[in-house]
Parts: C-alpha cells; sequence; structure tokens
C-alpha cells in the first residue's frame, strides 16, 4: 500500500482535529488500531477451528470470518474510499477491490487474511517512514525540559522555553545543558557525541561554549545563555533534518508521477487476466501482487538510514538529494586557513641557545607572556600546559602591541618579541644567524632575551590537520580526479602546507570572488565540485559549487546556513566517508528497485498462471517490503570504523605532544 499509510492519516487527522501537544503521534488511535487487527485477525482463526473440528459448525465459523474480514477490511476500503473522494488514484484502491472481491464472492477467511497480511505490510511501511521521525524527535529529548536558573543568591526551576539569552544556568553532574552558552564558572568533561559525532568527551572550563543537548559527564557549571529553544544548535539541526526528511529525489518524484498511470494499468492486466480464465482468484491475485511497496520503500528507507549514519559522525544533510550528488563529486576545492588547518598557533619549533634546555626556553617565554592575550602566548601557553610545566608569575608585566613584551620572572628580566623589539630594548647581538624558519611561509617567530642576553627562540605556525593528509589520500583513492586548494595567504604560506598534506595544485593570494571564478572555471571544464570551507569567509565559495560543506559548523550559525552540509565537527576524513556513503546509498537504492520491478513482474507472472493465490501473494507483500528496509539498513553501520579509530588517536595525543618540547630545535 502507498507509503502515505493508514495510520499516519489517522495521526493526521488526530492532531489537526485535536491539537494534541507533544510529538504529533496519536498513541491512542494506534492502539486501537492494532486492538482492531487483532480482534479481527482471532476471528478469522476461530472460523478456522470451528470448520476444522466442527462439523456442524460451518454457519458459526462463516459467521466468524466474515466478522473478521469485515474488521480487518473496513480501514483499508475506507482508505480507498477517502483518497476516490478526493480525486487522487492510488494503490489503496487495487487493495481494496481484492479484499471486497474476496468478501463478495463468500471467500471470508481469505478476505480477511489478505486483509490482515496487507495491513501488516502496511504497518511496516509505516514504522520504517516514521524512523526517521521517532529519530529526529529523540534529538529534542535531549535537552531537558527545566532548568536551574540562578537569580541572585537563590536557584529556580524553569521551563527551559521561558529561558532568555543572558540567564545564568547551573549544569550538574550527569545533567544534559539545556541551552547553548559560555561557561562562566565552573570546569567538567562534556559529551557532545550528538552534537560534533566526537567519541570522546571534551574538557570545558570557564570561556568554553557549551551546547543545548550535551551531556555534562562531571562536574558543576554555570552557564550564561547565549542561544535558548528553537535558536540552539540543537534547535537547528533539528529543524534542518526535518526538511532533509520532506524533500525528495529526483527519482522519488518520479514514481509520484507516474503512480496515477500505475493503477489503471494493473486494473487492465486484472481484466485481461479474467477474460482469458475466467478466475476471480487469480485477478484478486494480480491486485494484490501489484501493490508496489517494495518499489516505493526502496528510496526512502535506503535515505532514513544513510542519514542516519551521517548523523551519527557529524554529518549534517540538509537535502537528502545532496546524498545523490556526493556521489557524482569528483573534484574537491578546499580553503587553506580553518579548513585544511587548525586556523590557531602552534608551538613548530624550540630553538634554543647553547647551555639552554627546551623546557626552560618554553617555561621563561610563557611565564612571561603569561598576561598576554596575543596568539602567540595562548600557543604557549598551551604547550607548557601539555608539557605539564608550572608557570611562574611575571612581575613588573608591560606588553606593546605587535611588538612584544617585558616582565620579570623570579629575579630575571625577560624580552620577548619580534627581532625589532629586542633590538629596540638594546640586544646588539646577532641572533638572527641560527634562524632557519622563514617568516614568508607563514611562521611567527618570537625571540627572547634574558637579562639582556639572547637565550633562544620559538617558531610557531597554522599547523596543518593531522588528518588531512590521509583524508586527501583517501578521496584520490575513491577516484575523485582533481582536488586544488585555494587560499587568500602568500604563496610561500600556501605551497609549505600544500607540501605538508600532499596537495598538487594550489591557488593562492585568492579575494572571495577569485575562490569563486576558480570554482567556475572548474565547473565548466565538466567536473562536478565540491567546495570545502569553514563556512564565514567562504560563504560565496560554498555557495558557488555543486555542492558546499562546511567544516566545524556546531555552533556557527552562519556556517551551518552557507552550505548544503555541514561537518559539525571538524575531522576532515568524514569527506571521503560522505563520499561512498552516498556511492552505497545508490547501490542499495538500485538493488532496491531492481528488486522491486522483478516482484512485481514476477508476481504477475505467478498470479496469471495460478501458482500463487491471494494468501500468498499477500504474504510475499510483506517479505518483500522486509526484504527491502533489510537490505537498506545495512546502511546504518557505515562509518563505524572511524569511531573507535578516532578514539585512539585521541588517547595517544596527549602522550606524544606533551614529550615534544623535550628534544631540542624539534617540531612540538
Amino acid at each position: 500500500m502507498q507509503i502515505t499509510s493508514l495510520l499516519s492519516q489517522k495521526q493526521g487527522d488526530h492532531q489537526h482535529d485535536d491539537h494534541c501537544d507533544g510529538c504529533g503521534h496519536d498513541h491512542e488511535h494506534t492502539e486501537i488500531r492494532l486492538n482492531q487487527i487483532l480482534v479481527g485477525l482471532l476471528f478469522v482463526i476461530n472460523s478456522f477451528i470451528i470448520h476444522y473440528f466442527f462439523e456442524n459448525g460451518k454457519v458459526v465459523g462463516d459467521v466468524n470470518a466474515m466478522i473478521g474480514a469485515a474488521l480487518l477490511g473496513y480501514p483499508i476500503v475506507w482508505t480507498a474510499i477517502k483518497d476516490l473522494r478526493k480525486g487522487r488514484l492510488s494503490t489503496n484502491e487495487l487493495v481494496a477491490l481484492a479484499v471486497l472481491a474476496s468478501f463478495a464472492s463468500g471467500e471470508y477467511q481469505e478476505s480477511g487474511l489478505v486483509a490482515f497480511f496487507m495491513l501488516l505490510g502496511e504497518i511496516i511501511e509505516t514504522r520504517t517512514a516514521e524512523g526517521a521521525r521517532a529519530s529526529i524527535e529523540s534529538l529534542v529529548k535531549l535537552t531537558p525540559t527545566k532548568a536551574r536558573r540562578i537569580n541572585g543568591s537563590k536557584e529556580d526551576e524553569v521551563e527551559v522555553k521561558d529561558l532568555k539569552v543572558g540567564d545564568v544556568i547551573r549544569i550538574r553532574p550527569g545533567d544534559n545543558i539545556a541551552a547553548d552558552g559560555v561557561i562562566m564558572m565552573g570546569e567538567g568533561s562534556i559529551n557532545q557525541a550528538n552534537i560534533t559525532g566526537e567519541s570522546l568527551p571534551v574538557d570545558k572550563s570557564t570561556g568554553d561554549d557549551v551546547f543545548a543537548g550535551t551531556q555534562n559527564l562531571n562536574g558543576v557549571l554555570e552557564v550564561k545563555v547565549s542561544r535558548a529553544d528553537a535558536d540552539t544548535t540543537l534547535g537547528r539541526v533539528h529543524d534542518l533534518i526535518l526538511a532533509a526528511e520532506k524533500t525528495k529525489l529526483p527519482i522519488m518524484r518520479i514514481v509520484d508521477q507516474y503512480m496515477g498511470f500505475y493503477t489503471p494499468l494493473v486494473l487492465l492486466v486484472g481484466a485481461l487476466v479474467w477474460a482469458f480464465t475466467q478466475d476471480l482468484s487469480r485477478v484478486i491475485t494480480v491486485f494484490i501482487i501489484a501493490c508496489p511497496c517494495a518499489f516505493i520503500l526502496a528510496t526512502p528507507t535506503a535515505m532514513v538510514a544513510a542519514l542516519s549514519s551521517a548523523a551519527r559522525l557529524g554529518i549534517l544533510i540538509k537535502n537528502v538529494a545532496d546524498i545523490e550528488l556526493s556521489a557524482k563529486i569528483n573534484a574537491f576545492i578546499f580553503d587553506k586557513t580553518g579548513t585544511l588547518t587548525t586556523g590557531k598557533l602552534a608551538v613548530s619549533r624550540l630553538a634554543p641557545q647553547d647551555g639552554i634546555k627546551p623546557a626552560e626556553l618554553l617555561h621563561l617565554a610563557a611565564s612571561a607572556e603569561k598576561y598576554s592575550n596575543h596568539p602567540t602566548a595562548k600557543a604557549l601557553a598551551q604547550l607548557a600546559n601539555e608539557a605539564g610545566l608550572d608557570l611562574t608569575e611575571p612581575q613588573d608585566f608591560k606588553e606593546t602591541a605587535g611588538k612584544g613584551i617585558t616582565a620579570k620572572v623570579g629575579e630575571e628580566t625577560l624580552i620577548v618579541g619580534r627581532a625589532n623589539w629586542l633590538k629596540d630594548n638594546g640586544l646588539t647581538d646577532d641572533f638572527m644567524q641560527n634562524v632557519d624558519l622563514s617568516e614568508a611561509e607563514g611562521y611567527s617567530l618570537l625571540y627572547v632575551a634574558r637579562n639582556d642576553s639572547f637565550i633562544g627562540w620559538i617558531g610557531l605556525q597554522d599547523q596543518t590537520r593531522p588528518e588531512a593528509q590521509e583524508a586527501l589520500s583517501e578521496l584520490l583513492g575513491a577516484d575523485i580526479r582533481r582536488i586544488a586548494m585555494v587560499s587568500g595567504d602568500r604563496e610561500p604560506v600556501a605551497a609549505r602546507v600544500a607540501r605538508e598534506i600532499g596537495c598538487e595544485e594550489v591557488v593562492a593570494e585568492c579575494l572571495p570572488q577569485n575562490k569563486v571564478e576558480y570554482v567556475h572555471k572548474m565547473k565548466a571544464k565538466g567536473y562536478r565540485v565540491a567546495v570545502v570551507g569553514d563556512g564565514v569567509n567562504d560563504a560565496p565559495a560554498l555557495a558557488a559549487g555543486d555542492l558546499g560543506v562546511a567544516m566545524g559548523a556546531a555552533g556557527s550559525e552562519v556556517a551551518i546556513h552557507s552550505a548544503t552540509i555541514a561537518l559539525m565537527n571538524n575531522d576532515l576524513r568524514r569527506l571521503p566517508f560522505l563520499v561512498k556513503l552516498s556511492r552505497q546509498t545508490r547501490t542499495v537504492i538500485n538493488q532496491n528497485f531492481m528488486f522491486g520491478v522483478v516482484f512485481v513482474i514476477g508476481g504477475f507472472v505467478m498470479a496469471s498462471l495460478a501458482y500463487i493465490n491471494p494468501i500468498i501473494a499477500a504474504m510475499l507483500h510483506v517479505v518483500g517490503s522486509l526484504l527491502v528496509v533489510f537490505n537498506s539498513f545495512r546502511l546504518v553501520r557505515q562509518g563505524e570504523e572511524l569511531e573507535p579509530f578516532l578514539a585512539e588517536e585521541k588517547e595517544a595525543a596527549p602522550e606524544s605532544e606533551s614529550e615534544a618540547p623535550k628534544p631540542s630545535a624539534q617540531p612540538a
């Protein structure tokens, strides 16, 4: 029967008439419907028992079968009547004709069993179609209904919908966070897998962002609300998934377009079978086997499974048609900063003078820079923290914007900054002669002097993402014919990053309009182009590509809305997975369609030759639907290999990084 099922219609009517709250599903009607099916089935089974055990019980058995057939057949016939009233011709009418024909010919048991198996198949379809909605509604349940709002010295329990921007809420260990916000006080581990797809909890403290629907595993947090209710990241994700569910692939629209011709064609086939055989049972069987449930379920079930698999890994697909499009992509264009690189400075080289240990150089520089908010100071502090160094409180701290700082660390005076800053402070040594890194290639260099004596230099850079080279290699292995990096940065910087990740095609010093022009040129050569950027300054290029992928979209409204697909985390390995998932989805859909076509045509032949009867046809109808569902839901497990790998990588990272500053003049 049609994917727009009886059960869904009942629920929709109820929701419209009674304005039910909550999830919008009428659980009472569902229970009544199931009770009606079970009672009808019991009457039909009872008729078989009476006919078998009681020789004089034919009339009583027939009455039982007739009551059962009426109970089971009523919803089918009534749905067909409503379709006809609306001027809509669908396969519901075929089933209704089959049930009525069996009933009118006195085959009550056959009529009841046919109706039962068709309703069973319809319930399978309904539950499958509602599977996406159920998973979506489970997203909403991740956000608690109440929150603890701090009001002065008091803590009030309020409805989440009453929270406003600027409110401060308290999150206890084990609580799901009620709104997007910034941690004002406290620290804890946050499980945000449902937003970003990260397999490990993330440690967060004062100043860090948190998202609604994520779980605080330990620690007490006070969070200032920045977005509440439907405006949260989870709320926007929920709305976008709902929109994706309502969209249709081109092949689905074709099915809808020709379904109006399908029913008259089946009626014609039924008339021909009657004309040649004069066998009503064969005609009824043709009507039942003609219900193309396997055909109709072919695409929606695969889409639900693919969306679920992608969402589990933090890939937000806003339109299901993009799954089909991803399978055709053969070229990728990457932005550099924030996409192939982290977008944050990190220490890459510690170069102390003779007699100075790398850890000592790092400790002195990070201690002197402790009160600075400059990105270089944050990079030094991060590495010192990872190395387990206890920083010393600086005294007489002074910072000159764009040049450097001076401070006293213990009894020693430190000068940290650019080369000119050290010279301005009276350092006359030729301290730049041993520097083998160039600022032209994107390195930031800090020079450190202690008590007017040069003690070493530190190189920092915007580091490439550790998985970038692997991800690009996998894309090439997936038959992506062309990969390019476009950047607004200088040529030497872009060339260095390209060498590190193995990207052969580089275009540097690009303005936003130049990036768009490059995308158009590649499309003009016949490529299907995916553009990958951070979703903020790359919005024009993202929109110009056949497919736009925004990186790190968690919490970024611009990123979510500027691209057709959003990665809720920054793991580039999601890209080759997306390409493989889309191709596997297309394969599964084709398999389902082939099965559906063979099922219907083969069923016509067997029904016409009386190899199957109406009851067997109804049972085959259920089996066909189940086979399609099971085949589609193989896609749900795709990408599982990424999660344990990601966990192992993150567990190994702190150990390797903490050892980084120990060797002299080595990348940190």
